[in-house]
Formats: structure tokens, C-alpha cells, sequence
């Protein structure tokens, strides 16, 4: 692992909640960070007034130019819906070194917490990790090629939509009596299952 320097940022994940789940490089990482660092919070949550992602963006590459060694934690892991691919290409146009630490994604800790296994030979082979919310470009996923995958399918950030997922699911053929787990605040003390 190289150290964090000057002029470069870390995207670190830190997993979805409990403190256990860093993985050792991004306890690493974070030892490297002094007590007397700097911190600025700029985390997203539902519903909630946050800075934009511009903003974050420009943040990470005002303090990296300034010669700081910069590191972004994130909840989860930075390359699974954590924007990894929007802050990579900001910084790398600003000639900033990146460097990705990857963390324990939700969906691992919400099957983990259910006691549910993600994927399972005997059902099917396949794990589809969907956010619930709609990308700027896109429409809805293509629900009827996902139901015949027989794929697990893990869905991020519903934002409350759980009744229009299962309609569109079962719509598109999915067998209503079909499990789903829902898990909110995975691997934190406020869990719920």
C-alpha cells in the first residue's frame, strides 16, 4: 500500500456503518490521518440539503493543490453508486493522483444482517446491484430481462419506492410469492430488518 501523499486524494470506503467492517487498508489509511487534521462533512442522505457533487469535487481539488493529502471516506464501497467514476475523472483533470481503497458494499452487510445469502447455485447464478433512483440519462431498468437472469436482485437507495418496485417487478413476470428482504441501516445499531 503506498502512503497518501501530497497532491492526492484516497477514496476510501468505509463500509456501510459498523466500524468493524473496514477492511485493514482503509484502517491503514486512516492511521496515516492525524488527530488534528481537518474534516468536513459532505455526505448525502435522502431528502436532505447537501453540497453537490460539484462542489465535493472542487473541495477535494482545492485542498490537493494546496499540497494536503486528501482523503474522501465513503460509506460502503466508492465504486458501487459511491459517484467513484465523477470524482476519478475531476481529479484526474486536474492532474490530481487518485487512489481507490474499496470497502464492504451495503448489499453485503444487509444479506449478511438477514442471514441471507446472495447468490445460491441451486436458484440461480446471477447478482444485480440496481439503484432505486432513476440516472439522469436512462429509464427504468429492463425489469423482464432481470426476472428471467433469476438473479438476486439488491436495490439501492428505494427512497420509499418498495410498492412500485414490486409492481414493476412482478409486472414484468417475477412470481409475486417471489422473498424479499428489506434492510435499512445495514450493519448499524439502528438496523432494521
Amino acid at each position: 500500500m503506498k502512503s497518501v501523499v501530497a497532491k492526492s486524494v484516497a477514496l476510501v470506503g468505509a463500509g456501510p456503518g459498523d466500524p468493524d467492517l473496514l477492511t485493514l487498508k482503509a484502517l491503514r489509511v486512516l492511521a496515516l490521518v492525524p488527530k488534528t487534521v481537518r474534516t468536513q462533512s459532505v455526505g448525502k442522505r435522502h431528502g436532505s440539503e447537501t453540497l453537490s457533487q460539484q462542489a465535493i469535487n472542487d473541495l477535494m481539488i482545492h485542498y490537493a493543490r494546496q499540497g494536503l493529502a486528501v482523503v474522501r471516506l465513503k460509506g460502503g464501497d466508492p465504486l458501487i453508486f459511491g459517484r467513484a467514476a465523477e470524482e476519478v475523472e475531476a481529479l484526474g483533470a486536474a492532474g490530481i493522483e487518485v487512489e481507490i481503497v474499496p470497502g464492504i458494499t451495503a448489499a453485503a452487510a444487509a444479506a449478511a444482517a438477514a442471514v441471507v445469502p446472495l447468490t445460491d447455485r441451486r436458484h440461480g447464478s446471477a447478482l444485480v446491484l440496481l439503484a432505486g433512483h432513476r440516472c439522469a440519462t436512462g429509464g427504468p431498468p429492463d425489469w423482464r430481462a432481470l426476472v428471467r437472469l433469476h438473479a438476486t436482485i439488491a436495490v439501492y437507495m428505494p427512497g420509499g419506492r418498495y410498492a412500485d418496485l414490486a409492481r414493476e417487478l412482478t409486472a414484468a413476470g417475477l412470481d409475486p410469492a417471489t422473498p424479499c428482504v428489506i434492510v435499512s441501516r445495514a450493519s448499524r445499531a439502528d438496523q432494521r430488518t
